[in-house]
């Protein structure tokens, strides 16, 4: 089983339960964001979770390697149409190097790692509408001279 069908056998899984990716998370004690990144394919997960997942969504042991598998991590290039996604890359187009600027100037000459990371999705309830709060945590990684 490749990653693309291990995320259609859990997609249709969770779908069957009526389960949010929160209520998975939750359910093998994992961050929401990790574990949904994992089953769409772009992270593997170790033994334990994987089975535990399998388990909660009554999945075969193929999901399970699947699942465990390293992923091959790759996008498209073009900016993608779903208008959520594109938001995100907008914000990077005109932030992107705003950001570069003022974590340079914090930390000094370096990247934000995006494998000692963590990331998170809120909801902040506002009378003018509600926020999505996105937290990303990453370890500075500073650039070396040799």
């Amino acid at each position: 089983m490749n990653k693309v069908e291990m995320t259609e056998a859990i997609i249709l899984a969770k779908s069957a339960r009526n389960l949010s990716w929160e209520a998975i998370a939750e359910g093998i004690g994992m961050g929401t964001v990790w574990v949904t990144s994992a089953c769409l394919g772009m992270n593997s997960m170790p033994a334990e979770p994987a089975a535990k997942l399998c388990a909660l969504l009554e999945l075969s042991d193929e999901v399970k390697a699947a699942l465990m598998q390293y992923p091959t991590k790759q996008w498209q290039w073009q900016v993608p149409q779903d208008p959520l996604i594109y938001r995100l890359y907008e914000i990077v187009g005109v932030y992107g190097e705003t950001l570069k600027e003022v974590i340079q100037e914090k930390f000094g000459d370096g990247i934000m790692s995006a494998i000692d990371f963590t990331m998170d999705v809120a909801k902040e309830e506002n009378p003018k509408g509600d926020r999505v709060v996105l937290t990303m945590n990453g370890k500075f990684l500073p650039y070396k001279a040799w």
